[in-house]
């Protein structure tokens, strides 16, 4: 069932452009898949995301003519399991694949899903290699990736600097958690989780696998999940005790989470969001660790009142730089991405209004787009000479093993 569930998942991935994550969930409910299943299942729908270009260049040198949708999607998955995991018996892939087309209705492509499939598995240590070695195309094929987004890197980072980014966009991701230190020490939590300490940031912890939603840890409020690159985001805005915090763009809440802990539950901290579904697990998580100077409103992030000493404002972007842990954001068009610079700016205004004098303003997004980062943060200084830049930085995960980050902080002068 798990196969089939990946299957599944990846035509309506194909077919309808849904959200892998919401895909997968709906799915693994209604066919009611055991803990260990769904993983296998996750594993097998994310991992083909993952790495489908590569996967259809090696199809393509083994299969002639047309294929079905359907039957390219069980190619995938079978090529997938072959070439890219290690536990998965190559006699096990080729007939669960065949298996899956005949379930699927597809059994007159049963042959030719069992040729190309055994013959991958033959070749498994001795594949073709991608031509064009040092051209964008070949990376595009390679790491999976669109060629307008292999293009954007190279223009930014070089070739071997893109082509490194692109690695660690395929690899293993590390799960990073923070440590509620109004509970318990990060040492006390590294021993209790088997976790290990991350070597800069103070209470923040690398963990690996299992379920953290069910941890006990977790439900005592110990910790909350949050990327080093994130909590770097509100450690650069320095919240103390008794200060107030707006924080525009506040879900899923690690944000609030971290300036709440940072001033000891001291102080306020306004949680916004236009969802009020998601302020929901913005409350929950507060109440969780008991903090109980966190205010949820539902919001417009174009629409800020008041006067604050820290204006977060992590805006909606491309997310380009979480593709490590959600592997369709790469499938976004560029068209789909044309609006949101507008966007982002007006979100700045507004967030920009609500910092006192003397206070701070910090702009974040998860992508390394200079258009939506340094872009709007230099036209918007240009505008508001009362605001100065005081810090700017950009996280890489080659470089510095987090999510692709962005972050500028910027002081409003006293009596402007």
């Amino acid at each position: 069932m798990p196969r089939e569930t990946a299957l599944e998942a990846l035509e309506r991935f194909r077919r309808d452009g849904a959200w892998s994550r919401q895909v997968l969930t709906a799915l693994v409910k209604k066919n009611g898949l055991t803990e260990r299943d769904s993983a296998l299942a996750a594993r097998l729908f994310y991992g083909t995301l993952q790495n489908m270009a590569l996967c259809d260049f090696y199809i393509g040198r083994y299969a002639k003519g047309k294929l079905e949708p359907k039957v390219r999607d069980i190619l995938r998955l079978g090529v997938y399991q072959i070439v890219f995991t290690d536990r998965i018996p190559v006699c096990a892939a080729v007939d669960q694949s065949v298996r899956l087309c005949r379930k699927a209705g597809y059994a007159r492509a049963a042959g030719l899903v069992n040729a190309v499939l055994r013959r991958i598995g033959e070749n498994k240590n001795a594949l073709p290699e991608v031509p064009g070695r040092g051209s964008a195309e070949y990376l595009s094929v390679q790491y999976s990736h669109p060629l307008w987004l292999v293009r954007e890197l190279i223009a930014l980072r070089g070739y071997e600097g893109a082509e490194k980014v692109l690695a660690a966009n395929n690899a293993p991701t590390p799960v990073y958690i923070q440590t509620n230190t109004l509970r318990t020490t990060s040492e006390a939590l590294a021993a209790a989780l088997g976790a290990e300490r991350h070597p800069v940031i103070d209470g923040c912890l690398m963990v690996s696998g299992g379920d953290f939603a069910n941890a006990a840890a977790f439900q005592e409020g110990l910790f909350y999940v949050q990327d080093p690159a994130a909590h770097e985001t509100v450690l650069a805005a320095e919240p103390k005790p008794g200060m107030r915090v707006l924080d525009v763009c506040a879900a899923p809440g690690g944000k609030s989470f971290a300036a709440a802990i940072a001033m000891e539950n001291r102080g306020s901290v306004l949680a916004c969001d236009i969802s009020g579904a998601k302020l929901n697990l913005v409350m929950d998580g507060a109440d969780r660790m008991g903090l109980s100077i966190i205010e949820c409103r539902e919001r417009d992030a174009r629409e800020t009142a008041g006067q604050y000493d820290i204006v977060l404002a992590d805006v909606p972007c491309s997310g380009l730089g979480v593709i490590r842990k959600k592997p369709d954001i790469r499938y976004r068009l560029p068209s789909e991405l044309d609006a949101l610079p507008a966007l982002q700016a007006e979100i700045l205004e507004a967030a920009a209004r609500a910092a006192a004098p003397g206070g701070c303003l910090v702009y974040s997004t998860c992508t390394w787009r200079e258009k939506e980062n340094s872009a709007i943060t230099d036209a918007f200084l240009a505008k508001h000479p009362e605001y100065e830049k005081r810090l700017e930085r950009t996280f890489w995960p080659d470089i510095d093993g987090t999510d692709g980050f962005y972050l500028c902080r910027m002081d409003r002068k006293n009596g402007i």
